[in-house]
């Protein structure tokens, strides 16, 4: 069963939340952070992207990048920009996004769990991203990126949320720049903190890796690294764990640079084989079900629907993106492994078909795809059959911020 603890968050004073909340440390490269952090001392940035504090010749990897994001971290805690929690506590996270809130409960998980896969996995993580964290969290002592679990939704759960967050005051509640509106409550009531950790270690049997699978995978191997007294804080990560129920995984759409020697009219003619294809507008290409794609071409939009037969039926091979591979990018354009391969790239679904027109029609691309979003349902039978999925084939949205939240390995 699935063991969650409370913890005495690293967070910021109410009134500087929305200036220290930053996005993900893995959504932008060291440019874009120096322009989200341009005049905001207070960006958590600092830390998770220090290199912005550097010259612009600094290798982002370079010793002098932890080291500096140690020493930002300490001046954000001299300053009171953070400070520390009094004592042990749970936290809801809701985030809202275009009038739909999810809510989530911040948590320690286990390492422990996490390497007898109770915590189930669905991703190869690469070293050399594993590596970048490992050396931030081990210089820093800080866990400052939160990894995204799921767990099947429970109803005593679901209820102890809905009544916490319509009887308290939140902490933080701010709308940031991209206009996702943020709301932290702390939980710091003794009895619910007891119930909730009952709750998980009865009732929820494991989780799942939504979002964040090097960031649990680097947690882990900084205690491996640890020689001799290994400080409590570093047998946990940092969680924020959603219901089933609330999940909303959004698609992951292709490109492609060239037709791989093909012309326009061999390609329609090569899909053919395995798809029903039908020219449509704008208003009818957005993917409605599961098998059904849709295809950019030449200023054309296409539907294309896979044909019974042409696909697996095991959890991997009924995946879109596993379709769409095996079908069509492999066999007609050529594309062998997505994670090396020069000639595809991919666009998160939060940017919407007109990205994908845009990248073709400038000439970037050749041809786009796009989607149909996996289910939740999908995500969790792969990872309970011990496999992995194909790479980009989930996108989370809404993000959770760095910053409002952080675990100290060592207080």
């Amino acid at each position: 069963m699935a063991v969650v603890l409370p913890f005495r968050a690293l967070r910021p004073q109410p009134q500087l939340a929305g200036q220290v909340a930053s996005l993900p440390y893995d959504v932008l490269n060291t440019q874009e952070a120096r322009q989200a952090a341009n005049g905001n001392p207070n960006s958590f940035l600092h830390i998770t992207k220090s290199e912005i504090d550097l010259s612009d010749e600094t290798n982002p990897y370079d010793n002098s990048v932890y080291e500096t994001a140690r020493t930002n971290l300490s001046a954000f805690i001299s300053r009171e920009v953070l400070f520390l929690e009094s004592k042990p506590c749970y936290y809801l996270y809701q985030l809202t996004m275009q009038g739909r809130s999810q809510t989530g409960i911040v948590a320690l998980s286990s390492i422990d769990e996490y390497e007898r896969d109770l915590i189930k996995k669905h991703e190869y993580t690469r070293p050399d991203k594993e590596l970048d964290r490992i050396r931030h969290i081990s210089v820093s002592g800080a866990q400052t990126g939160n990894v995204f679990l799921a767990y099947r939704a429970q109803s005593d759960i679901d209820e102890l949320i809905a009544n916490w967050t319509k009887v308290k005051s939140p902490v933080y509640d701010f709308t940031a720049p991209d206009q996702i509106q943020h709301t932290i409550w702390v939980i710091n009531d003794d009895p619910t903190i007891a119930t909730i950790t009952e709750l998980f270690a009865t009732k929820i049997p494991c989780t799942y890796i939504a979002d964040g699978h090097h960031r649990a995978a680097s947690a882990a191997k900084v205690r491996q690294n640890l020689a001799g007294d290994i400080p409590d804080g570093a047998n946990y990560f940092l969680t924020t764990l959603f219901p089933s129920n609330q999940l909303r995984i959004l698609d992951y759409n292709r490109l492609v640079t060239d037709l791989n020697g093909h012309t326009e009219e061999e390609l329609l003619e090569g899909i053919k084989a395995n798809f029903q294809v039908e020219p449509v507008g704008l208003e009818m290409v957005l993917p409605s079900a599961p098998h059904v794609f849709g295809m950019y071409l030449n200023k054309q939009w296409y539907k294309l629907v896979a044909k019974p037969g042409t696909f697996r039926q095991d959890p991997i091979g009924q995946l879109d993106v596993t379709i769409l591979q095996e079908n069509l990018l492999h066999p007609l354009l050529g594309i062998g492994d997505q994670r090396t391969d020069k000639r595809i790239d991919f666009v998160g679904g939060i940017r919407g078909l007109a990205e994908l027109e845009r990248r073709v029609n400038s000439g970037d691309m050749a041809i786009a795809f796009s989607l149909f979003p996996v289910t939740t349902e999908q995500l969790f039978a792969i990872a309970d059959s011990g496999q992995v999925m194909p790479p980009k084939s989930t996108w989370f949205e809404p993000k959770l911020r760095d910053g409002l939240l952080t675990h100290l390995i060592r207080e």
